[in-house]
């Protein structure tokens, strides 16, 4: 039988009393099973790899990690990722976001990947055009398929102020491609006086920034519409071995789950590179969108908390840690996965070819369902006559017509509830409490 550590046994102590005080539902055994293997995870390596399933990651991050729904998101994977081209790029495929805590985050909103694209070349300029070239055949491969349709990517910064769709973008802003603009390979929009300005795909390629695309993927697992998207991090090797990131920053790996075991030594060349204070620059980057999150113009304290998280686990917090983790199991918590999904049916409607009405009219009565089974009451009342709102409109839905009230008014009142119960359950744990007064000071 396994001796509990003294402190780890009063810190569990102390989350099962909170939890208890607070009415947060919890598992004993699962709790005592995460501290004592997070405040165990020590050696050599902070990588860990699955031997029988071949995925690999940091160590406290594979705790978090539940692999039966790993075939799951390797085939949704597939739709997403790049592919290899020997001599030329070099890719490894990760989860990310919530999508990698899955024991944690069992209502987790959109499938997350990470991919690591790294390009070999005689120039950094000749990089920038192989990246190019690479994402533009990306999605115009991946245009549609039986259960999946792509919706946008981002690819390259604006040198100026610019207006699109009567919506103004600031200088160096990431670039935002419709399907149809990728195809043309080019952008129509107004400079800041209104006069017509063209952005070209070419143009923009000699500083990417910050890429990603995304896509609404029908989960044949789980019978549900999700959001898919990959963010790359891409980096040029050089002919002497110099790797440089080409967004100017190489990411840490500290919410990664990688999927293949093959794709092991290009994540060990290029994180060699990583810097020493990366994971101070990861923890500093998910205090910055904390505070953002707690203020009033971007609310949302189920992000909040989910970044919390991810702080308290790696900076040793664990009591803090497992108290949140507890949150995101609680039926409420369901709720943050439905106000995505409302996004995702519009996108499904609007932007999509291949996801015929009925299917769509299934995903909205499933959130209802999903309403009805964790709430009840007046908010109950106010949310399901939203999204019954919204299943007409998208029944009657004509082309060009935006759901945009519909979906705004669905998400604000789901949002608000959200918000709700994780800013009354997180500030109710004194430490909690005094972290965020310290972020908002």
């Amino acid at each position: 039988m396994t001796t509990i550590p003294d402190k780890t046994l009063e810190a569990r102590n102390r989350v099962i009393e909170s939890a208890n005080r607070l009415g947060v539902q919890l598992n004993e055994q699962e709790l005592e099973r995460w501290m004592n293997s997070i405040t165990e995870a020590t050696g050599d390596s902070d990588i860990v790899v699955d031997e029988e399933t071949g995925v690999f990651g940091h160590k406290v991050t594979m705790l978090d990690f539940d692999p039966k729904e790993l075939e799951r998101f390797r085939a949704i994977g597939k739709i997403v990722e790049f592919d290899d081209i020997p001599g030329v790029v070099e890719t490894a495929l990760a989860l990310s976001g919530s999508a990698a805590q899955s024991k944690v985050q069992t209502h987790p909103g959109d499938c997350d990947y990470f991919e690591r694209v790294n390009i070999i070349a005689p120039t950094r300029a000749e990089a920038c055009e192989i990246l190019a070239r690479i994402m533009r055949e990306k999605a115009l491969s991946s245009m549609s398929g039986v259960n999946f349709q792509f919706i946008e990517l981002k690819f390259g910064s604006y040198s100026q102020n610019v207006i699109r769709h009567n919506h103004t973008y600031h200088k160096g802003s990431p670039i935002s491609w419709s399907p149809d603009e990728v195809v043309a390979g080019e952008i129509q929009a107004k400079d800041s006086q209104g006069n017509p300005l063209v952005i070209t795909w070419d143009a923009v390629a000699q500083e990417p920034g910050w890429c990603k695309l995304d896509w609404v993927v029908a989960d044949q697992v789980r019978g549900q519409l999700s959001n898919a998207s990959n963010v790359l991090d891409v980096t040029w090797e050089a002919p002497d071995g110099t790797i440089t990131p080409l967004d100017g920053y190489l990411d840490g790996y500290f919410q990664e789950v990688y999927l293949d075991a093959q794709s092991a030594p290009i994540f060990s060349k290029l994180v060699k590179q990583v810097s020493t204070d990366v994971l101070d620059d990861y923890v500093a980057t998910l205090k910055k969108e904390v505070k953002k999150y707690v203020r009033e113009d971007h609310l949302n304290y189920g992000k909040a908390a989910k970044r919390l998280y991810n702080i308290f686990r790696l900076n040793g917090q664990y009591e803090e840690a497992a108290f949140l983790r507890e949150l995101f199991d609680e039926p409420a918590a369901l709720l943050y996965q439905v106000h995505s999904l409302v996004k995702t049916v519009q996108e499904a409607t609007e932007k999509a070819t291949v996801f015929d009405i009925e299917s769509i009219l299934d995903q909205t009565d499933e959130l209802i369902m999903s309403v009805i089974r964790v709430l009840e009451g007046e908010e109950e009342l106010e949310i399901v006559r939203h999204l019954l709102r919204l299943s007409r409109c998208i029944s009657r839905q004509k082309p060009d017509v935006p759901l945009g009230p519909q979906v705004e008014a669905a998400q604000a009142e789901v949002m608000n509830i959200v918000n709700n119960f994780f800013y009354e359950k997180m500030t109710a744990l004194p430490a909690i409490k005094a972290y965020l007064d310290s972020l908002k000071a």
